[in-house]
């Protein structure tokens, strides 16, 4: 965008507070787009990107005939940070911490980084599940989490007296 003076014989302050004004409004303009989606990929582009932009990690979850099987990518996060827990019988809950240090030394300066987050998701599961019988994996920053289906006895034949 180029900028023209509006006001030959006028303060230049006056044109500075109108071209301030103009970048704000072209400002908000974008933030709107954005907050529409309208700027964003599309939606299957979305759908990949978001959960990162957001902080969230990607979650699969697979329901099969006895068991609902939750796969989650977690990279740079050691087992011993990551925590399992049913809340209730179709919902799990996935939380970790991660922590990471790097230094740098060479001559004439010094740099230490240090990064510390942690993440939480519930995810919905398709069925009831017991607590009973759920086992965990971890491999190569991949948490895998099968959950065995409740029973729910339905039609369930009532002795008659």
């Amino acid at each position: 965008m180029a900028w023209r003076r509006r006001y030959l014989l006028g303060p230049f302050w006056n044109e500075f507070d109108d071209f301030m004004q103009d970048m704000e409004t072209q400002f908000n303009d974008m933030l709107e787009e954005l907050a529409t989606n309208k700027a964003l990929p599309a939606k299957d582009m979305r759908a990949r990107m978001l959960p990162a932009i957001r902080g969230e990690f990607r979650v699969d979850v697979k329901e099969h005939d006895d068991e609902v099987i939750v796969a989650a990518d977690l990279p740079g996060v050691e087992k011993e940070d990551v925590t399992l827990a049913v809340l209730d019988p179709r919902t799990l809950r996935i939380a970790f911490t991660r922590s990471a240090e790097k230094e740098e030394e060479d001559e004439g300066y010094f740099v230490r980084e240090r990064t510390y987050g942690s993440m939480d998701r519930v995810v919905k599961l398709p069925a009831d599940v017991a607590e009973d019988g759920a086992a965990a994996t971890f491999k190569n920053g991949v948490l895998e989490v099968r959950l065995k289906k409740a029973s729910s006895e339905t039609g369930k034949k009532i002795p008659i007296e």
